[in-house]
């Protein structure tokens, strides 16, 4: 089947007015090129109905239009178009008339379009989105068509889109069996004899298997072929060898080749058990896992290929094996990347089932499309050797009551049917399912605490309680009889915040295999020392590796209501929990888990806001401290100040300017985190790790210099999109944290700005597209190629005065993965 991007010549505008005699297209229509996000063109506001889900950006009903060219041998093929993604409610028309609709916001979905065609003429393809039901989200969804469409042109015996799956049936070290089962349809009305050949190539391209397979498809039938190969030596897939192989799908009546196929697979193997754990290849395997939310950052919810692979790519430098897409189906740009590079996938189906948690969510259409959806999301998944865990849906309210457990019983008997390679789990949180129970559960849990003298009188804030009690509420036996329930049906028992299980639960039952699903930041030393200890507990998914737009401020430090946590009011934009910010830069949080994970040998320093010493932190459970590695506070010299440093090893001694302030534990018996009391003195820190008295490592932390400018980084030209990072620092490089600068951007040559920006959570609103602020000295310029072979520059223009210029030269960038070292002008 020929698939084309048809992503270009859109035209684009919001309009609410459903009912028209004339669809006609208004003069105020703009062209777009899709992947587009209608829902980030627009300013947030204190005011959006959708609040802090979304970011305080809003919804609305959005129309694209475009034309297709049908010509006359058109009436002698198959014509289909994909979405991957559209968010939500889509409603395609060809010719003023319903060809298709897709309610979920995450679905791929096909729209064959023979019957609605007029050959040899000019077809209106036209996308009506209501996304302006607000609210309908918890997070920042987009809006639009902000994924790929593709065209599809095939023969009317054809190969189905996504129909061919390639399952590993066994593998080790010399031999692969492979089962291919090839989907094949025909619009015809008589029988034609057809040949399958499928051919496996390695990556550098060999011919490793083939095999040809002859039979007759009768009248209008839909069959599946069933073939089984052999590959000798395979190179198996795995997060540390993401080979890939290749196969080749030709499909022929009387030699003449109909349609043909390329689909991209890996070889590898999995099992999980009690006792040994997750095995690849049959290698115990646990996961360092980081929940993600689907934006692009500065792009808005906008899909591109480049994006996705920078995103994971970033991940796994930082220690990450596995990503839990939160909570809705993963993009294919986003597989591929996962593949390529090595990264475990835990795709998720739903955030709600048949009780909604937004006004206007799935939700209302759970009971109808939720098959249709689940069917959407394995198909896409199949291939994929990324993915090893499907998860029916997170903190789903009913899921212990008796119709939600049949619910999920229902949910994952449709995955096995159609994928019995993988394994099903939903990220449980024991207090959302306790339901009813929550008052019985408080009830005793302060009454215990009572008993023992931890608390005073009854505890009416049920969040208070949560925050300081949440170890005494989640191994409450109420939750240990609903979590019976709802675990029934899946292979493992995803538990959302409830480390304080893991032990009791290894004993009481046996032969459950658990996994973090989703987990607190500050608790991953405690999270993976009962993960190395316990086989049953297969690993941990931080919230979250990578910051995301919307549920703004959860993870904001705060001095005084509204600032940041729970009660954060505009302009918090974004939720600021992520081990790396909206940008790609680490956060501190970071380092300490790859510290913990065992990846880092370095200690790391970080430092507790200054200007607040003293002050009464109000954080959510996600934030470990208000703080910066950064050792640039001017004004609080001599005064008090919390240096936080992350350290394997038995000691860590930290000095300021040469003089020592002591030696504390690090290391497991620590919980890699050593804090120490001093004043601020500019100059340089040095953490010093030491294992049983001998040094191991270092790192330093210097103050930046008077004299600062800005710098543009080096970060690799990619196929479609550029990323250069801004940086304001003094002449060796060290950031200056202290003195943001609003900056503005002009962009002339072969490229287009259509991202610019930082990880400020609490981003300027006012600002022009082409300017922005930096945070903590970084900010970051994201450019899209436009297809002229002129080379790009860049001009910055800083409050001061300052001025800095950068000329990137396209015609010498020929792959991504080669990377380019950008010149300065």
């Amino acid at each position: 089947m020929i698939e084309q991007k048809f992503n270009d010549n859109w035209k684009f505008w919001e309009n609410k007015d459903s009912f028209a005699l004339v669809w006609n297209v208004p003069e105020t229509a703009k062209e777009v090129t899709v992947p587009h996000d209608a829902m980030f063109e627009k300013k947030p506001h204190a005011d959006s109905l959708n609040g802090g889900n979304t970011g305080y950006y809003d919804g609305g009903f959005y129309n694209y239009v475009k034309t297709l060219h049908a010509p006359a041998d058109y009436k002698d093929k198959t014509v289909m178009l994909k979405f991957e993604g559209v968010y939500m409610n889509a409603m395609i028309y060809v010719n003023g008339e319903l060809a298709g609709k897709n309610m979920f916001g995450y679905s791929t979905f096909y729209v064959p379009l023979n019957a609605f065609l007029r050959y040899g003429e000019e077809n209106e393809i036209r996308v009506q989105v209501r996304n302006g039901a607000m609210t309908n989200s918890r997070w920042y969804s987009g809006g639009g068509i902000y994924r790929d469409v593709y065209l599809l042109v095939s023969d009317v015996t054809h190969l189905v889109p996504e129909g061919i799956q390639i399952k590993t049936a066994e593998a080790d070290e010399t031999l692969a069996v492979l089962d291919i089962a090839t989907e094949v349809k025909t619009r015809q009305y008589a029988p034609c004899q057809l040949v399958l050949e499928n051919v496996i190539r390695d990556a550098n391209g060999n011919e490793v298997a083939k095999e040809r397979s002859p039979f007759v498809l009768f009248e209008q039938e839909e069959r599946v072929i069933k073939q089984r190969v052999t590959v000798e030596n395979p190179a198996r897939w795995s997060d540390e060898t993401p080979s890939l192989y290749t196969c080749e799908s030709k499909l022929y009546a009387e030699g003449e080749l109909l349609d043909e196929a390329e689909t991209t697979f890996g070889i590898r193997t999995l099992q999980v058990d009690a006792k040994r754990g997750l095995r690849v290849n049959g290698e115990t395997v646990k996961l360092r896992g980081a929940c993600i939310h689907h934006d692009s950052g500065l792009l808005g919810a906008a899909t591109y290929e480049d994006a996705q692979f920078r995103q994971v790519k970033r991940l796994k430098e930082a220690g990450f094996n596995a990503i839990r897409m939160s909570h809705q189906p993963m993009a294919p740009a986003m597989l591929r990347a996962c593949d390529r590079l090595g990264m475990y996938v835990m795709d998720e189906t739903f955030d709600m089932w048949n009780r909604m948690k937004s006004d206007y969510d799935y939700g209302l259409y759970f009971q109808e499309w939720w098959e249709r959806d689940v069917t959407a999301m394995v198909r896409k998944d199949y291939n994929h050797p990324a993915v090893i865990l499907y998860s029916v849906g997170n903190e789903i309210p009913e899921i212990g009551l008796p119709h939600g457990a049949k619910v999920c019983h229902e949910l994952c008997a449709k995955i096995k049917s159609l994928d019995d390679t993988r394994f099903t789990l939903a990220g449980i949180n024991g207090v959302f399912a306790a339901g009813d129970k929550v008052g019985q559960i408080v009830g005793d849990v302060v009454s215990d605490l009572q008993e023992k003298g931890e608390i005073e009188g009854n505890v009416n804030d049920f969040i208070t309680l949560m925050d300081g009690h949440l170890d005494d509420i989640v191994v409450h036996p109420a939750i240990s009889e609903r979590l019976e329930t709802a675990c029934s049906a899946t292979d493992i028992a995803g538990y959302n915040y409830m480390t304080a299980r893991y032990e009791g639960d290894s004993v009481a039952y046996p032969n459950r295999v658990m996994v973090g699903s989703e987990t607190y930041p500050p608790e991953i030393a405690r999270n993976w020392d009962l993960i190395e200890k316990l086989p049953q507990v297969i690993g941990d998914f931080t919230w979250t590796g990578w910051d995301y737009l919307g549920e703004a401020g959860i993870g904001v430090p705060a001095y005084q209501w509204g600032e940041g946590g729970f009660g954060a009011r505009f302009p918090n934009q974004l939720a600021y929990v992520g081990d790396i910010d909206l940008t790609g830069v680490r956060r501190p949080a970071s380092y300490l888990r790859e510290i913990v994970f065992g990846l880092r040998n370095n200690p790391y320093i970080t430092v507790q806001n200054p200007y607040r010493y003293g002050q009464h932190l109000m954080k959510t459970p996600w934030v470990m401290s208000d703080n910066l590695s950064s050792w640039t506070w001017p004004g609080c010299e001599g005064k008090p100040v919390i240096v936080e440093v992350y350290a394997p090893g038995t000691e860590v001694e930290l000095f300021r300017n040469g003089e020592s302030l002591g030696k504390q534990a690090a290391g497991k018996a620590a919980g890699y985190r050593a804090l120490f009391e001093t004043v601020y003195e500019p100059g340089m820190l040095t953490a010093v790790a030491y294992e049983n008295g001998a040094e191991i490592s270092r790192f330093e932390l210097a103050t930046a210099g008077a004299e600062r400018r800005l710098v543009f980084g080096l970060e690799e030209i990619m196929e479609e999109l550029i990323y250069v990072p801004v940086t304001y620092c003094d002449a060796t490089g060290t950031v200056a944290t202290d003195a943001d600068q609003t900056i503005r951007l002009a962009v002339s040559g072969g490229a287009e700005l259509v991202g610019f920006g930082s990880g400020n959570p609490q981003p300027e609103t006012t600002l022009e597209n082409d300017e922005t602020q930096t945070f903590n000295g970084q900010a970051l310029i994201i450019l899209k190629k436009n297809g002229e072979a002129e080379n790009v520059v860049l001009t910055l223009t800083a409050a001061n005065g300052a001025v800095e210029t950068l000329e990137l030269q396209l015609a010498e960038s020929e792959l991504a993965s080669q990377g380019f070292a950008f010149q300065e002008a």
